[in-house]
């Protein structure tokens, strides 16, 4: 591990972190030296995690936060800050997809839901975090998007809506908080094969669909995000701010 990859001293906050592409951004941080709080809905699911990063060598903190709760947020962050004396790293993970349909068919019930967990959730955590990080003279925060907030994906409107909107927030908080040496950027992942996304890759119409307009000829694994998400909380991206890194497999290379 070279000094640009180097989290030693560092804490690291990764939400949805119990499994899938969470999971292994939190494995990948903790292997170059961060000290990870863990979090999601349910803390049995995190403790597996918490265990295996520390079996490994690593140290790891679990502690169970719904998205889409400002008060469990605020707590977490407060956890995080009590356990370590500091944060450096956000991971701006969590996020929901109740409406597997049209926009117009959705209920409000959905809409709220998925803007509360994927856009508020988000900046409630940021909001509670930016203060220890201006403390410790900067940090990173990183926001996991999608290909979804570039453009659209099918019977997923309001999904990729909040998507969109979080690649907005990146960018907004990228310019407000520069001058505090904190640095906000976005993943935008293609289609990976997660619980999350299981609707999805386990339809065989659509996951031929996909893997047909892909050039890399496949989907992408949890940890094939990991890597980018290291980069973005380390040394290495001192300069890179406000942008967004996708990761697709060349889905949305422009084609004629």
């Amino acid at each position: 591990m070279t000094s640009l990859f180097d989290l030693s001293g560092k804490v690291a906050i990764v939400t949805g972190a119990s499994r899938g592409i969470g999971q292994a951004i939190a494995e990948r941080l903790a292997e170059a030296g961060a000290k990870v709080v863990l979090s999601s809905r349910k803390q049995d699911g995190l403790d597996p995690v918490a265990e295996d990063i520390r079996a490994k060598g690593g140290e790891a903190l679990a502690v169970a936060a719904h998205n889409g709760s400002k008060e469990a947020l605020q707590a977490l962050a407060q956890a995080a800050a009590n356990a370590y004396g500091r944060i450096d790293i956000l991971v701006n993970n969590a996020a929901t997809n109740p409406h597997f349909g049209t926009l117009l068919d959705a209920e409000d019930s959905m809409w709220q839901k998925t803007i509360e967990v994927n856009i508020m959730g988000n900046v409630w955590l940021t909001q509670a975090v930016v203060p220890h990080m201006r403390t410790v003279g900067g940090g990173k925060i990183v926001n996991i998007a999608s290909i979804n907030g570039l453009r659209p994906g099918k019977m997923q409107g309001i999904y990729s809506m909040t998507k969109a909107a979080v690649i907005s927030l990146t960018q907004t908080l990228a310019m407000e908080l520069a001058s505090d040496n904190i640095q906000v950027n976005a993943v935008a992942p293609g289609l990976i094969k997660t619980k999350f996304a299981r609707v999805i890759w386990e339809n065989e119409t659509l996951l031929d669909e996909i893997v047909r307009r892909t050039p890399a000829g496949r989907i992408g694994e949890p940890d094939e995000i990991a890597g980018i998400a290291l980069y973005l909380a380390s040394p290495a991206s001192a300069y890179a701010t406000g942008q967004v890194f996708v990761v697709d497999g060349g889905v949305t290379i422009p084609t004629i």
